[in-house]
């Protein structure tokens, strides 16, 4: 006698009747490039499938994203004027600020905008440089008055991605300070120094113009830091931490949501994207059911929220079911 685990398999009535993890379209956030100038709608060569948007030319993506049942999108800025410190960023004619704006116009979704200052500064960091190094304190007044911007735009939730010491509490208190108490916090909690970003780098033309961002985002070896981190951003106020790459880390996720009892958003990234995007190309895996695979692992890890660039294709394919 042996125990038989194949009846529950045997077939697909079974299987969906006992099934642990199932992917649901509630669980997405799509990421949104936003640029300036007028009439635009332009492919990402690095990221096939996925658009810049002139903030003119926003209605028609909105539209389907909430067609699609799609609730929440991650708007990300590429301005046109860039500087040491990043001012256009927090302008109020900048160019996310105007993006929500007119999003609030004609949509419900709920609305998280990227806070960071890479794409705006003219050296690519994510932060005040001081004599070849980004000077952390220095950066958290920048940090916080963007996040005050956006939400004063209307941004229902920031999500600070700079990897900061103490940036999640700058934002809370100048947001509280405001009146604005109800605009959350994503943080970026543990965001590793990846080698998956270069796409969104392409994207968002935020690549460094000297050096790397290894002295602030955490070293890909460390899991136990990323401990630490996320709770020092809980305890500072972020209502979601978020753990950036995903796929290659599955393990953080895992951790963290057998430590903390606190929404967690997994950032299925670029690279990641555009690795499957390649293979499917040529023809060397089905892509349909390798994104499936890939974000059900996700979520099985633990992960309440996932963000990622599949979302449209996904959100199409669980409407069809």
């Amino acid at each position: 006698m042996f125990n038989r685990t194949r009846r529950t398999r045997i077939n697909d009535n079974i299987r969906a009747l006992i099934r642990e993890t199932v992917l649901n379209i509630d669980d997405l956030i799509y990421p949104l490039f936003v640029v300036e100038g007028n009439g635009i709608v332009e492919e990402i060569s690095s990221l096939e499938g996925n658009y810049r948007y002139s903030v003119d030319k926003l209605d028609e993506i909105i539209k389907e994203i909430e067609r699609l049942g799609i609730r929440g999108v991650l708007i990300f800025g590429v301005p046109s004027f860039k500087d040491e410190c990043g001012t256009s960023a927090y302008a109020d004619d900048g160019i996310v600020q105007r993006a929500v704006r007119r999003i609030k116009e004609i949509s419900n979704l709920f609305i998280i905008t990227d806070v960071c200052m890479c794409q705006y500064t003219s050296h690519g960091h994510c932060g005040i440089i001081k004599d070849g190094y980004v000077d952390n304190d220095e950066t958290l007044k920048f940090i916080a008055k963007i996040a005050l911007s956006h939400a004063r735009a209307g941004a229902d939730m920031v999500a600070p991605s700079d990897m900061m010491d103490g940036r999640v509490k700058a934002i809370r208190n100048i947001l509280d300070e405001n009146g604005y108490k109800n605009v959350g916090i994503m943080s970026y909690s543990a965001k590793y120094a990846s080698s998956f970003y270069g796409p969104f780098r392409e994207a968002a033309d935020s690549k460094p113009q000297f050096g790397d961002r290894k002295s602030y985002q955490m070293d890909f070896s460390n899991i136990r830091e990323a401990m630490r981190e996320i709770e020092y951003d809980i305890e500072e106020g972020a209502d979601i931490v978020m753990v950036k790459p995903a796929l290659s880390y599955l393990d953080v996720i895992r951790w963290t949501r057998d430590r903390f009892n606190h929404p967690i958003a997994a950032y299925n990234v670029s690279g990641e994207y555009a690795m499957v995007k390649a293979a499917a190309k040529m023809g060397y895996i089905d892509e349909e059911k390798i994104v499936f695979e890939i974000l059900t692992s996700i979520k099985r890890a633990g992960a309440d929220i996932i963000i990622t660039y599949h979302a449209l294709d996904v959100a199409r394919k669980l409407n069809n079911r």
